[in-house]
């Protein structure tokens, strides 16, 4: 498998593609890549916390599966090992959709008889991203009112894996 590229790369939003084919007369639509996040909501579901912490985009920005699982990971780890299993509740809004695509070019010695330059370069896929709008949230983290500093170092945590400039925004439930 080819090195990742940067975030900068993918960063800029395009015409969201979806689209699969199973067929074999369309068979430049491969599969798409499996998606890299594990789990969309953890911690206690069912119980209602006293604060909830959004992580707000800033910017209009593809973000990618990868970067997405990364924050997940990181600020779960937080979460976990400060309020206990079921002392918070983590919750990803964003659903990568948006299949990346990638000219493949060769280069280095017999790179002539590979590559076909932009002649029919459709690409392949290479990775999954989310398209994000300004303001949009990214992530929720339900916290109590004593694990409130927590909290905010979960988000923190989020906002620092985020290609884009993030704000947290703190409500206290009713």
């Amino acid at each position: 498998m080819a090195k990742l590229r940067k975030a900068v790369s993918y960063r800029r939003i395009e015409r969201p593609y979806t689209r699969k084919s199973k067929y074999r007369k369309k068979n430049l639509v491969r599969a798409t890549p499996q998606n890299l996040i594990v789990k969309y909501e953890m911690g206690d579901l069912k119980k209602r916390f006293d604060y909830r912490l959004d992580i707000n985009s800033k910017e209009a920005i593809q973000v990618r599966h990868n970067a997405l699982e990364a924050a997940r990971k990181s600020s779960n780890r937080v979460l976990e090992k400060k309020t206990g299993k079921l002392g918070f509740k983590l919750k990803i809004r964003v659903y990568p959709h948006h299949i990346l695509r990638e000219n493949p070019v060769a280069t280095g010695a017999g790179a002539d008889r590979m590559s076909t330059g932009m002649k029919k370069s459709f690409g392949k896929p290479v990775g999954l991203a989310a398209q994000v709008r300004q303001g949009q949230t990214l992530f929720e983290v339900h916290v109590d009112k004593n694990h409130l500093v927590t909290g905010k170092e979960a988000a923190k945590r989020i906002t620092s894996k985020m290609p884009c400039k993030c704000q947290v925004v703190i409500e206290k439930n009713d």
